[in-house]
């Protein structure tokens, strides 16, 4: 049976990542939504105090986590609700925090023992998408040619997450592109590598404070040592290896928008009150205000992905297959948390529009939450296929 309770054991983690968020995200929230691709330096600071806290065994950021047999852990829940209370404050500054890249969870997942050694301490991008294959990581084009102690990468990689700030990058490559899925391999490219150019830094939506990066890669050699997960080509196997580092990023995703959504519902519930709505629990919703029934149907709707994206983690503590759960994480919390906030606009009204108050920001932020990591639409189609029983040439 699920525990969906908050283990008495990280209500520190949790107070102390709330304490982070009020102190330093928050405050500076709006600063750099402005300031696009300008370094937030108040980062330093904070970044070496996760780095003691995941020293100490916690960990409030979205490092990511490695998953190892044996007994039940709490790591991937303290991950989540540390993300959430941090996204709480702000989501753009916590994915511009050093060593906390969702490449660091992609290392976290497939890497070696020596390679986890290698690389500790590395901020980490993550780099899939490409300018032909959308949402269909199946399909990438980059290649990755075996010459000697070396992999020779070539192809371009687009909207890779801290791309520019961070220390190394996972870019996703295929050794040979007739074999399929199977074929695809993720390796750890240094950002100083030869042939690795940054071609240029998107303007976005939102999260703004985060850089957004679109690389070539021009024959480019990463050592053998650097792909992670075995070499070998299964093709029974599909590329189940690389896509493990899904069920690990997918309900930080998710987390990320419950952080989100919490801090709209938090400022719209205070801006109500404000305004004289009362907001009555004992009443049903067809007899109160309809501003007030407005919140608390969005109430239940954060309870629904909240909920979702605590089993996820849970699901991945107790070593229990969540690929399933944490795609539902990922739909719901991605869906809602764009509806949401955006409702939350509505109901504030002038104030909620302008940036009088961070409503319109979180609103912009949201949405991305609804398409990294897999889209909406591609959350449901690999939710159908395993409910179905489907393949991906079955079902498509």
């Amino acid at each position: 049976m699920i525990n969906l309770e908050v283990p008495r054991k990280l209500t520190t983690l949790v107070d102390q990542a709330r304490q982070a968020a009020m102190a330093f995200l928050r405050p500076n929230s709006r600063k750099y939504d402005q300031a696009e691709h300008t370094y937030p330096k108040e980062l330093d600071t904070l970044a070496s105090l996760l780095d003691g806290l995941s020293a100490s065994g916690g960990g409030a950021g979205a490092g990511g986590v490695r998953r190892t047999s044996g007994k039940p852990s709490t790591a991937n829940m303290s991950v989540c609700l540390g993300t959430m209370e941090m996204c709480w404050g702000d989501a753009g500054l916590l994915l511009s925090m050093p060593r906390q890249g969702l490449g660091n969870a992609a290392i976290a997942s497939v890497a070696s023992e020596e390679q986890l050694a290698r690389f500790k301490g590395k901020w980490a991008a993550m780099a899939i998408t490409e300018p032909d294959t959308g949402s269909d990581s199946g399909a990438i084009r980059t290649t990755a040619v075996r010459d000697g102690d070396h992999y020779v990468l070539n192809g371009e990689k687009i909207f890779v997450t801290s791309g520019e700030r961070a220390d190394c990058v996972v870019v996703w490559a295929t050794l040979d592109r007739s074999l399929g899925k199977a074929a695809i391999k993720s390796f750890v490219v240094e950002r100083d590598t030869p042939g690795f150019e940054l071609v240029r830094l998107e303007h976005k939506l939102g999260i703004r404070a985060s850089d957004t990066a679109h690389f070539r890669l021009d024959n480019c050699r990463v050592p053998a040592s650097n792909l992670l997960g075995t070499p070998e080509i299964k093709p029974d196997q599909g590329f189940a290896g690389v896509m493990q580092t899904f069920d690990n990023t997918r309900p930080l995703v998710a987390a990320m928008a419950v952080g989100i959504a919490r801090a709209a519902l938090e400022e719209t519930r205070r801006l109500l009150t404000e305004a004289g709505v009362e907001i009555d629990y004992d009443r049903p919703t067809n007899n109160q205000p309809a501003a007030a029934a407005a919140f608390l149907e969005m109430e239940a709707d954060y309870e629904a992905m909240y909920l979702l994206t605590l089993q996820a983690a849970w699901m991945a503590d107790n070593r229990q297959p969540n690929s399933l759960q944490a795609s539902y994480a990922k739909a719901k919390a991605g869906r809602s948390a764009t509806a949401i906030t955006l409702r939350c606009v509505e109901l504030a009204g002038s104030i909620g529009y302008t940036e009088h108050e961070l409503l319109e920001k979180w609103s912009r932020d949201a949405k991305i939450m609804d398409i990294f990591e897999g889209t909406q639409q591609i959350q449901q189609l690999i939710i159908a296929r395993r409910l179905l029983g489907k393949t991906s040439a079955e079902l498509k």
